[in-house]
């Protein structure tokens, strides 16, 4: 076996260099008939180096690298048991060295190989680049290609649905980069350096740079895998680590950062982590920016580009605007739900209460966590936490604080609406109302003034009410209902009002009579619309209820018998009717959780009521019989 010499060294490196440009520039004009013609002349070309390779001595017995030849069955695992790995040549080793350059070979072979959709000798070769490797102890040689190997034997098994396999190969390149940066921490060799001559090396800034890209890949890949196993917060975790090495090596597609950093702030709200959700949107806004300004709408008309561009950059800010409507729509719901009594009004004492402890906790929560969140660089960071100044993330615990939220999502609403419009985004567009009334329905419960959270309601019922009438239910099924039983609730608030201010006057007058049963008749309408959108063709309701709308129809059942005996009519006949009216609609609540118990736990107050009412209203029922009987 002959050694290296100067020459046959540079032609090793030349034919790395052709192989290179071949598979990451050539490749992209490759026909559409022929896709893989580059990747395969890059194949051919590697194939060439690692028999270079293999033929000259490298002073290492020939024996060392029996193991090469092995079968994949032997060779594959799932990665977990590598973390120890290395205990063997030293990396700077004549052994070591010749080790990670027949890795290195080996890698892109079987990257070369899962880029032309051969997946099982993709994978072989990848094994085998692992297996020259765990012959090595871990250095600044070797590193680098321990990890990225154990990175894409993780996305190949992602790929193919072996999560647990695909976790086990990134969780040890992670080991391997926390171990190599404790014990060495020096920047490693990065793969391309070992067929480079020596003018053409890498500096050490472009090999950290490297190193750290791939180890920012490895935390991006287990953020998924981590999803997939529904190990949300580990998920989280990852991702928010990925996103803030992706800022800090600069290295990262701004408007692509900008959706993941918006995706993950509805993960924190989820988890009521609002100051980790605000900062996420904040970075996301701001890193968005980075994208440039949307082009004109007459430049677009001119220019193909400018007119994808405007699209892009139009549909990922109305995303975020998405994302920061529900952060202000969470934040007053959790807030309600924090500050409601028993029958969901304002608790005024728990208010009180709350205000008194409030500025202290969230000062010692901010300093605790904000240092572990923050996202940004020099160029970025001001503009990030200016916009996190323009709205809260601690829970409104009166009106103004809530109306400072509310503004806030309304004005992304907006922002959302302009470029999800009816017109070609139905879906989208309807989902955001929903959002807007959802705005004005938590705002509402902090609004002292019945006659102003009256007005409130009125807004939500503007809103919703041309939808419900222009959509096509045959088309948009479940969406209508949706709308119809939000309109029934919303207006039976609005009865709930009426009915309140009205206790506080000595007499009704006709046009709050008017108004009152308007209310109740409305309410009674939208409920009966929901209801009937459950009846089969030939207009029969089901004798058992699917899951999804049990809860909701027997809802919609005891709110329809409510209204009927909340009406008000001075006609002993008309009151008459309606009592049968509201007894029929108590009658099917209890018969229907009688022959169906499993629903008792869907509607367990609603139906203690209408057991309660079954017994009451024949009385009264009676009672108004008699003196219609009487009066005649």
């Amino acid at each position: 076996m002959a050694s290296f010499s100067s020459s046959e060294w540079r032609s090793v490196c030349e034919k790395f260099r052709r192989a290179q440009n071949l598979s990451e520039i050539e490749s992209r004009k490759d026909p559409d008939n022929d896709p893989f013609r580059s990747k395969y002349n890059a194949r051919e070309l590697l194939k060439e180096i690692y028999s270079d390779l293999k033929n000259f001595d490298m002073e290492e017995n020939d024996s060392d690298d029996n193991d090469v030849d092995q079968p994949l069955k032997e060779q594959q695992s799932d990665g977990a048991e590598e973390v120890e790995s290395g205990n063997g040549h030293a990396g700077d080793s004549p052994a070591g060295l010749r080790a990670v350059k027949l890795g290195v070979i080996e890698f892109y072979l079987g990257l070369n190989h899962v880029e032309t959709e051969e997946l099982s000798a993709g994978a072989e070769h990848l094994m085998n680049c692992i297996k020259l490797l765990d012959k090595c102890k871990i250095s600044q040689e070797n590193v680098s290609v321990f990890i990225q190997a154990r990175n894409q034997l993780g996305i190949l098994w992602a790929g193919l649905d072996e999560i647990e396999k695909a976790q086990g190969f990134l969780e040890t390149a992670e080991s391997m980069y926390v171990r190599y940066m404790k014990e060495v921490g020096q920047p490693p060799m990065d793969l391309t350096d070992f067929f480079m001559v020596e003018e053409e090396a890498l500096s050490q800034q472009e090999r950290t740079k490297r190193f750290e890209m791939a180890y920012t890949h490895t935390l991006y890949y287990l953020a998924q895998v981590y999803k997939n196993l529904e190990q949300y917060e580990r998920a989280g975790r990852y991702c928010h680590s990925t996103l803030q090495r992706q800022l800090q090596f600069n290295h990262f597609v701004p408007l692509e950062w900008a959706i993941n950093a918006a995706t993950l702030s509805q993960y924190y709200i989820t988890k009521s982590c609002y100051m980790e959700g605000r900062h996420c949107l904040a970075a996301a806004t701001v890193i968005a920016s980075l994208a440039g300004e949307i082009p004109s709408e007459a430049a677009a008309q001119e220019n193909e580009a400018e007119c994808e561009k405007r699209e892009q950059l139009r549909q990922k800010e109305a995303e975020i605007a998405r994302c920061w409507i529900k952060y202000c729509l969470n934040l007053l719901q959790d807030a309600k739900k924090l500050l409601e009594d028993n029958i969901g009004e304002l608790d005024t004492d728990r208010q009180a209460e709350l205000k008194r402890v409030r500025k202290q906790e969230e000062e010692e929560k901010e300093r605790g966590r904000k240092s572990a969140v923050l996202f940004g660089s020099s160029d970025t960071f001001d503009s990030i936490c200016s916009l996190e100044e323009k709205v809260s993330c601690v829970l409104p615990l009166d009106f103004d604080e809530a109306r400072a939220v509310f503004l806030t999502g309304q004005a992304h609403v907006t922002q959302a609406k302009e470029y999800f419009e009816m017109d070609g985004h139905v879906t989208d567009h309807i989902e955001i109302l929903q959002d807007h009334s959802a705005l004005f329905k938590a705002l509402s419960f902090f609004e002292e003034d019945l006659e102003r959270r009256c007005k409130m309601h009125k807004r939500r019922v503007d809103m919703l009410e041309p939808l419900c009438r222009d959509l096509n239910a045959q088309y948009y099924l479940l969406i209508c209902r949706q709308l119809q039983f939000e309109l029934g609730e919303t207006y039976y608030e609005m009865m709930d009002l009426k009915l309140a201010i009205a206790d506080k006057q000595d007499e009704l007058d006709t046009h709050t009579v008017k108004k009152f049963n308007h209310l109740c008749a409305s309410s009674m309408k939208y409920f009966q619309m929901f209801l009937d959108s459950i009846r089969s063709p030939d207009g029969k309701f089901p004798e058992k209820l699917e899951d999804e709308v049990l809860r909701p129809a027997l809802i919609a059942k005891f709110r329809v018998a409510r209204l009927h005996s909340r009406l008000i009519s001075p006609s002993p006949t008309a009151q008459l009717e309606n009592l049968s009216n509201s007894l029929h609609c108590y009658n099917f609540m209890v018969q229907y959780c009688q022959e169906n118990p499993e629903a008792r736990q869907a509607v367990e107050t609603e139906l203690e009521l209408s057991e309660e009412m079954v017994n009451l209203l024949p009385l009264k029922i009676n009672r108004l019989k008699a003196k219609l009987v009487s009066s005649n």
